[in-house]
């Protein structure tokens, strides 16, 4: 595929160019018939924080055309990542599953890893190729260098980017499955893979395309191209940001200057929560070992012009794996039969404002089940202190025996996760103990220890 390079100079003025278009265009009319074959788009930030965009997001940092997004699409208040680290949440995106289906639930992968994404996994990638759509993917894999797991044989027709996190070394860059470049300069990534999947879209504009642009920041070490040092008072972690703002607005212009605006859903979402730096927007806990809403709880942002309603927010619970059976659906492509899809198709959610499909949603730390949310309830069963999993629920610490059910919030009146009301609704606490007690007996029915 041919590579497109352009000046600093040239790519300021592409960032004040980008804010004045999000401020010229003008949504259409929604109208009653789906384009067949429609194209998607999913730009996958790697630790973006709930609270760092947007209408949820810091005043510190500029983010014009999120912003647009946000006025011209659907943005969902309770939509949570499968897990609160990298590889799994990425394996429950691509699958439709609880990572821990595809064996992907444990921790993170690294350079040496021999393991990966089983061969035998669909992914919406492959589930879309075989659908006739042309696949690529920019940007973080992630789960996993063996062969069998590698992108190109997990559905995508062409894969650029780096094998996992930006902290990792070597760090090599692809092209496929060919080393590029030993040692990428992390500075530039985020330009050069938003100029590579605007150059796919103008290259497929006449055919179904699905494009999966995985930045690899905000997850640090932090990097920011040269035009946007300086530029964000949020110093350089909101440099990171506004440059994928940047990008976002590219792939939105390119899409409009293509002619397939009108026929393309573009989803803007999180890998999990905040590390180091960046806003939970007042959500409890960050990324890593948490069971709380800071670590799962990320942005999710739909736009459709003409499909879906402008500035529509629902609090309707959903989760990443959710992407699959929806986008499968749109795409007029069948979900697989044989195995157990976790997903639920929430089109009625995002074009109707409708319920969510979910009754209730699992929350894990590596293989265990460490919380459970209902539309209303957050019940906590585990979580992190230090170096330990902390016991709400049974268990013992030393020669100290003790029981609690658990925590339980009301995330309609507390969603910061302030105050258990575990003693005043023994009801809800008793389904929630049922819920849970399903979840651990049919994982412990396929030999997966479901306690620390």
């Amino acid at each position: 595929m041919k590579k497109t390079h352009i000046t600093q100079s040239a790519l300021a003025a592409a960032v004040i160019a980008g804010a004045f278009y999000s401020s010229c265009v003008r949504q259409p009319e929604l109208v009653h018939d789906r384009p067949e074959n429609p194209n998607f788009v999913i730009i996958f930030n790697d630790d973006l924080g709930y609270g760092d965009v947007g209408s949820a997001g810091t005043k510190l940092i500029n983010t014009p055309n999120i912003d647009r997004m946000e006025r011209e699409g659907v943005r969902l208040t309770n939509h949570y990542s499968s897990a609160h680290v990298c590889t799994p949440s990425r394996a429950g995106l691509l699958t439709g599953r609880y990572p821990i289906r595809s064996g992907m639930a444990h921790g993170v992968l690294f350079p040496n890893s021999d393991r990966g994404l089983p061969h035998d996994e669909v992914t919406l990638a492959g589930a879309l190729k075989e659908a006739g759509y042309n696949t690529a993917m920019f940007g973080k894999w992630h789960l996993g260098t063996v062969d069998v797991s590698w992108p190109t044989h997990h559905g995508f027709d062409y894969f650029y980017g780096i094998p996992y996190s930006n902290d990792m070394v070597p760090l090599p860059m692809y092209e496929n499955t060919e080393v590029i470049e030993e040692e990428l300069n992390q500075q530039d990534i985020t330009r050069r893979l938003t100029l590579a999947a605007v150059d796919y879209i103008h290259e497929f504009a006449s055919e179904p395309f699905f494009i999966y642009l995985a930045h690899p920041m905000p997850h640090v070490p932090l990097f920011a191209s040269e035009a946007f040092e300086g530029m964000s008072a949020a110093g350089l972690y909101g440099e990171v940001i506004e440059e994928i703002d940047w990008s976002l607005g590219e792939i939105m212009h390119a899409l409009s200057k293509a002619g397939i605006d009108d026929r393309t859903m573009v989803i803007f979402t999180s890998d999990n929560g905040p590390w180091f730096e960046g806003s939970t927007g007042g959500l409890r806990e960050r990324k890593g070992g948490t069971s709380y809403e800071g670590g799962f709880n990320v942005p999710f942002i739909v736009r459709w012009p003409g499909q879906l309603p402008a500035g529509q927010v629902s609090d309707a619970i959903s989760m990443n794996f959710d992407v699959f059976p929806t986008l499968l659906k749109l795409a007029g492509a069948g979900k697989p039969n044989d195995r157990i899809i976790d997903g639920k198709d929430i089109w009625p959610v995002l074009a109707e404002d409708a319920l969510t499909p979910h009754e209730f949603l699992y929350f894990f730390d590596n293989e265990t089940i460490t919380a459970i949310r209902t539309q209303r309830w957050k019940f906590v069963v585990y979580s992190r202190y230090r170096d330990w999993l902390s016991l709400f629920q049974g268990g013992h610490r030393g020669s100290r025996h003790y029981y609690h059910p658990g925590l339980l919030f009301d995330l309609e009146t507390d969603p910061e996760e302030q105050f258990s009301y575990t003693r005043e609704n023994p009801e809800v606490v008793a389904r929630m103990l049922e819920i849970l007690n399903k979840g651990r007996e049919e994982l412990e029915a396929l030999g997966i220890k479901t306690q620390p």
